[in-house]
């Protein structure tokens, strides 16, 4: 038999679940697909600003990590992505805000605990580079496998060359093609097209004007594309000793916000995000000043990258 203070107990219980129900119901999933932007300021000057150019795809619970600029592995965690869950990791070209903490990345993931392999693909070069980072840590990774037992990482990360256009990634559920885009002086510049469950999100890479990007990019949900703003770029040479040959690289290798307008239109994306802002730690533009040209001729929606910022799909 019940006693009094046994149903006061048991009302109070119910009335504590009646409650929590309904908060539990109201908590939001984690989108099966999302793109977390980790870094979003172009150029290799490390600041207190914004992040070096990083940016991370997640399509259930995996995650696909797009160029190693610094800081990718501090941000993969301050983004709550374990570091040690990395399975992929796609790297457009060979420029140091691109490329600098590849290896450390993978590094990082295995003193976190990483046991499952990661595919690297990335220009030619890639592949040298993997062996180099190997040789020039060898010392370290063989004490401390000797002396924490740890497990080999050398293994677990296997990087491929990418020489062509075409697909260099197939997943159950994810597709990914590289698409070679200029980036003078460098050739090997590639964009890259992942085709999910949610949609297709395309990343332009480091680019110089492109309108063949526009058909790479066609009907995507997603298009992050770089921009570059020029007053920006007036005030930032000013202030530098080279300023006349830095200013003719930017304008030949990156590609203006009006230009940018142009291939989302040409390409009919559902959403367009401005990214690898170049110059990336000029207080003085807002977003205004980065979307302004933009929708001269872009009509569609547009989003300007901030870091840590998630995109859920479908959009």
């Amino acid at each position: 038999m019940l006693d009094r203070r046994d149903v006061l107990k048991l009302t109070a219980l119910g009335a504590t679940t009646l409650v929590a129900a309904p908060l539990r119901a109201q908590t939001p999933a984690k989108p099966r697909t999302r793109i977390v932007f980790l870094g979003t300021k172009g150029g290799p000057r490390v600041g207190i600003g914004a992040s070096n150019p990083a940016n991370v795809v997640v399509v259930d619970g995996t995650p696909f990590v797009v160029d190693c600029g610094m800081g990718v592995s501090r941000q993969l965690v301050n983004a709550g992505i374990p570091i040690a869950s990395v399975k992929y990791v796609l790297v457009s070209h060979h420029h140091s805000d691109h490329n600098l903490e590849y290896g450390n990345l993978v590094y990082n993931a295995w003193a976190a605990g990483l046991s499952t392999p990661i595919q690297a693909f990335g220009p030619v070069g890639l592949e040298t580079m993997t062996k180099t980072y190997w040789e020039l840590n060898k010392f370290d990774v063989e004490t401390r496998i000797a002396d924490e037992g740890r497990p080999d990482p050398r293994p677990l990360l296997m990087a491929k060359d990418i020489t062509e256009n075409g697909v260099v990634l197939k997943t159950a559920n994810v597709t990914v093609t590289a698409f070679r885009t200029p980036h003078p002086p460098i050739v090997d510049s590639f964009a890259y097209k992942f085709e999910t469950p949610d949609g297709t999100i395309v990343f332009s890479s480091d680019t110089a004007y492109n309108p063949k990007l526009a058909e790479f990019a066609k009907g995507a949900d997603v298009l992050v594309h770089e921009c570059l703003y020029v007053p920006a770029v007036d005030r930032l040479v000013i202030k530098t000793k080279n300023g006349a040959t830095l200013k003719k690289h930017l304008m030949d290798s990156h590609t203006t916000t009006e230009d940018v307008g142009r291939i989302a239109q040409a390409a009919g994306v559902k959403v367009l995000v401005l990214s690898h802002f170049v110059p990336g730690d000029d207080p003085e533009v807002t977003d205004d000043d980065w979307t302004r040209d933009v929708k001269i001729h872009f009509t569609g929606k547009i989003i300007v990258a901030k870091d840590l910022m998630q995109l859920a799909l479908p959009v």
